[in-house]
């Protein structure tokens, strides 16, 4: 499926650039296409939002490390960029001709920085096929026909439950339901979730879920659906929930992921990332995670690619390293530093890892209907239709009015924001 997102055209000079060195490029790495040739001796950057985490951060530095011992042509450095405003900062670098050679993109500005002629092209210098790149995630890097990134990390949502709390996993929405019900009591609650507007990116996470989850979709990729029926479905079930007091209302995510981690909640949809910090928060925590027990098996994704600045003077030296990355070891490596997430190709958990999160294969498997968090069609916009959707999602949870009625404002906004 390719995002029908509207692409400016580049500028004669980077038309030129391109033209010129797509022979060069298609050749640097054997991965693409069996060449040995090597790329020019460079120092490059690369910004990573993952090497600010104090978890993940440090494992994908030794694995840069280790690119940077292997050959001694192109050095990798990464790229000071504060977190916070990690995206913004780096669009708005290479919006003024500058900015790292390689960055670590989440959809949101991936869809932006495409859509906008800021990326490398990287149509002639990847071979899906002979590399095995996984199509499920892989299929939502091409934009208007041309593929502009590589799956840095693809982090897939679950169902994370205590173990001790819920025995089994629910397998409907009805049990989910009925298992939050009952395991509600005292200072326990069954489930949490994301239901203010301080936290509105994070609403968005939570409600693609069940959008997606009851058959729903905020597009079919050339006009919005916000109102359609099977939307409007999975909000009637998320508000539901909210109705039936089984969450801490009120509480952010960080209250109620502690809560999590100290048994004081059943159940909540998050994705493989969180795994890692649930365990470092309390290691004696008996937790399992489940596929989310909804009608349609199919599910949001925090999916993160890895592409090429088109303002790199270094374009070979950066696409060498992305073939080193896509090889099967560093692949497995690259797996093990970002620990419960999936990478762009296949590859084996180890026995120890398994030992240690048996249920890891279930977030594996669920990588092929993994749906990243952004309006098909519409990614540069898709931070103003969320914020469109998730304040009348909201109205409607307070109980000013009904979710239909929600939903009929959301499109009409958001269809004036888009022009169509």
């Amino acid at each position: 499926m390719s995002s029908r997102l509207s692409r400016p055209s580049r500028t004669i000079s980077i038309l030129a650039v391109l033209a010129a060195g797509a022979t060069a490029l298609a050749g640097c790495s054997p991965a693409s296409n069996g060449s040995s040739a090597s790329p020019e001796p460079a120092t490059i950057t690369f910004a990573a939002s993952t090497l600010g985490d104090p978890g993940r951060g440090p494992g994908l530095q030794k694995l840069i490390d280790e690119y940077n011992a292997s050959q001694d042509t192109v050095t990798v450095e990464p790229a000071s960029v504060p977190y916070p405003s990690f995206g913004q900062t780096v669009l708005t670098q290479m919006g003024g001709g500058e900015g790292p050679d390689l960055v670590r993109f989440d959809m949101p500005e991936f869809s932006t920085a495409a859509s906008s002629g800021l990326l490398e092209s990287l149509d002639d210098k990847i071979d899906a096929e002979k590399l095995k790149l996984i199509p499920g995630p892989d299929k939502y890097l091409t934009v208007d026909d041309h593929r502009y990134g590589v799956v840095f990390e693809n982090s897939n949502y679950g169902m994370f439950y205590n173990k001790d709390l819920i025995p089994e996993a629910p397998k409907t929405f009805e049990e989910f339901a009925q298992t939050a019900k009952d395991t509600t009591k005292g200072d326990v609650y069954g489930l949490a979730f994301r239901q203010t507007q301080a936290e509105e990116a994070g609403v968005w996470q939570d409600i693609f879920n069940y959008v997606l989850g009851f058959g729903g979709d905020w597009s079919d990729g050339e006009k919005l659906t916000l109102d359609s029926p099977k939307v409007i479905d999975g909000l009637e079930a998320y508000k539901q929930l909210y109705d039936a007091n089984v969450i801490p209302k009120g509480a952010d995510a960080a209250t109620f992921r502690k809560m999590f981690a100290n048994g004081k909640v059943g159940m909540e949809l998050n994705n493989g990332g969180y795994v890692t910090a649930t365990k470092s928060a309390n290691a004696n925590l008996n937790f399992s995670v489940a596929r989310i027990p909804f009608p349609e098996k199919k599910q949001g994704a925090l999916l993160a690619p890895i592409t090429v600045n088109a303002n790199s003077k270094h374009k070979d030296a950066a696409l060498d390293f992305i073939n080193w990355m896509l090889q099967p070891a560093q692949q497995v490596k690259l797996q093990e530093v970002l620990g419960a997430s999936s990478v762009a190709t296949p590859t084996e958990r180890s026995a120890e890892s398994l030992q240690k999160f048996p249920f890891l294969l279930t977030l594996d498997e669920l990588t092929d209907s993994g749906v990243p968090q952004i309006v098909n069609g519409f990614g540069p916009q898709t931070a103003d239709i969320r914020h469109i959707v998730v304040t009348e999602v909201l109205t409607a949870l307070q109980g000013q009015q009904d979710m239909a009625t929600a939903m009929e404002k959301a499109q009409k906004q958001a269809e004036e924001l888009v022009g169509r």
